[in-house]
């Protein structure tokens, strides 16, 4: 799969001397959904910003379907559609207008059968009278996606799309997403609701400190990264482990154990953990395990760059 977007080197610093991207290296291939996940101030939006020609990058090079977006900003920014995190929408406009008028700012010709296909894929073709101060919240962030597709970008960057969005409004967002995929959209998504990543990308990208911790393809990252967790529920409670199960990485928790293990070695210890558990003497009641979350792992690669830093 081809590259659509490339970004080599990329550097950002404010007057003042902050640093807000040091040397962001990133690859995002034609028609996948790529989540950048970090915590605030960790660079996603300078770099969704730059990518789009909005922020100037102090050094480095953006090439979007070829383009480079300093030398060749208008083939490189017509490929590009933003949906920003604030809502900055006239109020008094109806939205077919709005939608009409986002397209002509990019010099396309007038089509109204492409742009009642894109607010309808939206739900929104029954408002599309309506002004856009009557619209609920989650519809006004329907019609920014659909003024970011009116010019037909190839490229989608969602920043925080359904933030302050009730849950389930953000599923009807999540099945946009995956439709405007299957129509072929790039999509770049920042969130920081770790389950949107969880539902609907296929990579993932860890930002922080304006530093690309990692790029990697959702399920690859959990299997490599993931620890699984063993509980054995205990038919009688005990307030302190055996001597003859210290050598495991054992924790008490309420009526049971936790016995934490690496998927990826090969060996886990369970056999030799359930044999040693009868030697004990401990009669086990249930079993149950449980896989690493996207947002464990997420927690401890930030803290771990943020505590070396």
């Amino acid at each position: 799969m081809s590259n659509i977007v490339e970004v080599r080197s990329l550097t950002k610093t404010y007057d003042g001397g902050f640093e807000a991207l040091k040397s962001v290296d990133l690859d995002i291939k034609q028609g996948e959904i790529i989540a950048l996940l970090g915590p605030n101030g960790a660079g996603k939006t300078t770099l969704i910003s730059s990518i789009c020609g909005i922020t100037r990058a102090t050094s480095g090079t953006i090439s979007i379907g070829g383009h480079d977006n300093v030398t060749a900003f208008r083939a490189a920014r017509n490929l590009v559609g933003l949906v920003p995190q604030e809502i900055n929408l006239e109020p008094f406009e109806k939205v077919i207008n709005t939608v009409r008028f986002s397209r002509g700012l990019f010099g396309k010709a007038p089509n109204d059968a492409y742009l009642e296909a894109v607010l309808k894929s939206l739900s929104l073709w029954d408002k599309k009278d309506a002004k856009v101060m009557t619209l609920s919240g989650g519809m006004k962030r329907r019609v920014l996606i659909a003024k970011a597709l009116a010019h037909e970008p190839r490229v989608l960057f969602l920043d925080e799309p359904t933030a302050g969005v009730d849950v389930e409004l953000r599923k009807d967002m999540w099945d946009v997403v995956a439709q405007l995929k299957e129509d072929g959209v790039t999509i770049i998504l920042t969130t920081h609701y770790i389950e949107e990543a969880e539902a609907i990308a296929d990579r993932i990208g860890v930002i922080a400190k304006g530093e690309i911790l990692l790029v990697e393809d959702k399920a690859d990252l959990m299997t490599r990264m993931g620890q699984k967790t063993l509980k054995v529920d205990l038919a009688e409670p005990i307030t302190e482990i055996p001597k003859g199960l210290s050598d495991y990485d054992l924790t008490i928790e309420g009526e049971g154990l936790l016995y934490s293990y690496d998927t990826s070695t090969e060996r886990t210890g369970i056999t030799s953990l359930l044999a040693d558990l009868q030697k004990a003497g401990l009669k086990m009641a249930d079993l149950q395990t449980r896989q690493s979350s996207l947002e464990e792992i997420f927690v401890s690669l930030v803290a771990e760059k943020e505590g070396g830093a």
